[in-house]
């Protein structure tokens, strides 16, 4: 018996006053508040308004750059930054039903330390918690910290056999992380609190676990001091472009962000990260990345796209493909790409707040018109929401 299509995922990816460079010169741009809980908070109920599945929210461990490889010097973009898991911590607990996926950068941080603010967000937030995963491949990154050298790396030359070594390392050690991150969720049982006042017996301890964790870079001993989160195990994401990142999208996430260019080029890259996925696992949510530039008519976009091209001084170019056009024009790409494979989409505005209400008061409700986006939301867990069970505990006894 068919059941049907696989349900349709929406989520916004927040950058500052949008991805564009010159985003924050436009008219409703809010630069002066980006440091404010009340520009986040604002930036969230208006995605939650529009249904979507969930936030994430970009990090770094250096200031912004047009390169991600080598910090500029440039002072007519956007500099400085939140930490994007306190900042989802402060907005989750005025919302109720989006999931946030704050960045974390994992290869100059602890596990130890991400596992337990991860796990903090999931409960502040009810269960709508997860992590997106970050490398930190450039030599200014590592400097902040001290550890390791890192060699400088360019996008002309990450296809050499000594760049790919570099970043190959790299992902193993995230692997590692993530690993360590999945164990310490799980080193509380979900029953290891008692809270018996007549007995005096706050916690079973035979319930708490050593996780015993040894790998290249790091071992973690365990247990957390967090309780399990109520998810058992946080969402953990990860951003790829090619066959090294997407093993790790395979063996380590729930959620797979990607850039492809077209349907079929999305088709061919679900089924990539499907066939390196271990069996037994529940499958990777591939959710495709665009950026995007909205507006009333698609000539309209163009010239909003070109104004924004004209103020920063260059052509804003990207990882993920820009989309330029209607929210009409952009649900026709949604369908198209969802029906190749894709479990949804993770759109990155080009300015904030125009896209972002672009998306929430023209995509969905043009989505909700043909059928194929929900009109309320009904899971009570993000977990849910994505339609992922939620784990059994490896280190819990019959």
């Amino acid at each position: 018996m068919s059941t049907g299509p696989e349900p349709l995922h929406l989520a916004v990816a927040l950058d500052g006053t949008g991805w564009h460079p010159a985003s924050w010169r436009e008219p409703d741009a809010r630069p002066t508040d980006l440091l404010s809980p009340r520009y986040w908070t604002d930036l969230v109920v208006e995605a939650e308004r529009g249904l979507l599945d969930f936030v994430t929210i970009e990090d770094g461990l250096t200031l912004q750059s047009d390169d991600k490889f080598h910090v500029d010097d440039r002072s007519d973009r956007v500099r400085g930054r939140l930490d994007a898991v306190l900042i989802a911590s402060r907005v989750a607990p005025l919302t109720r039903h989006i999931g946030f996926l704050p960045t974390a950068v994992v290869t100059h941080t602890e596990p130890f330390h991400l596992s337990k603010a991860i796990a903090t967000l999931d409960y502040v937030s009810s269960g709508r918690a997860g992590v997106r995963v970050q490398l930190a491949p450039n030599p200014e990154a590592a400097r902040h910290f001290g550890r390791r050298d890192i060699p400088e790396l360019s996008r002309t030359t990450l296809a050499e056999p000594d760049a790919r070594r570099v970043i190959a390392e790299l992902l193993e050690e995230a692997a590692d992380y993530v690993e360590v991150l999945r164990r310490l969720w799980d080193s509380w049982e979900d029953d290891a609190e008692i809270r018996d006042v007549a007995t005096g017996r706050f916690v079973d301890r035979n319930k708490l676990h050593y996780i015993d964790f040894e790998g290249t870079k790091f071992s973690v001993k365990g247990p957390s001091i967090t309780p399990r989160p109520p998810q058992g195990q946080p969402i953990v994401a990860a951003l790829g472009h090619g066959d090294l990142p997407y093993g790790l999208i395979a063996s380590s996430t729930d959620v797979g962000f990607v850039t492809p260019h077209d349907a079929s080029d999305a088709a061919a890259i679900v089924r990539d990260i499907a066939s390196r996925r271990a069996s037994g696992l529940a499958p990777v949510r591939v959710f495709a990345d665009l950026v995007v530039y909205l507006a009333d008519s698609e000539g309209e976009a163009g010239a909003r796209k070109a104004r924004l091209d004209e103020r920063a001084g260059t052509e804003y170019t990207s990882d993920a493909q820009a989309f330029v056009g209607t929210p009409a024009q952009l649900a026709d790409v949604v369908q198209e790409w969802h029906a190749a494979g894709v479990a949804g989409f993770r759109l990155r505005p080009a300015t904030l707040p125009y896209d972002l209400t672009q998306l929430t008061q023209g995509l969905v409700p043009e989505l909700q018109r043909r059928g194929v986006f929900r009109t309320a939301y009904g899971a009570r867990t993000l977990r849910e929401a994505l339609g992922l069970p939620r784990p059994a505990n490896r280190y819990a006894t019959v």
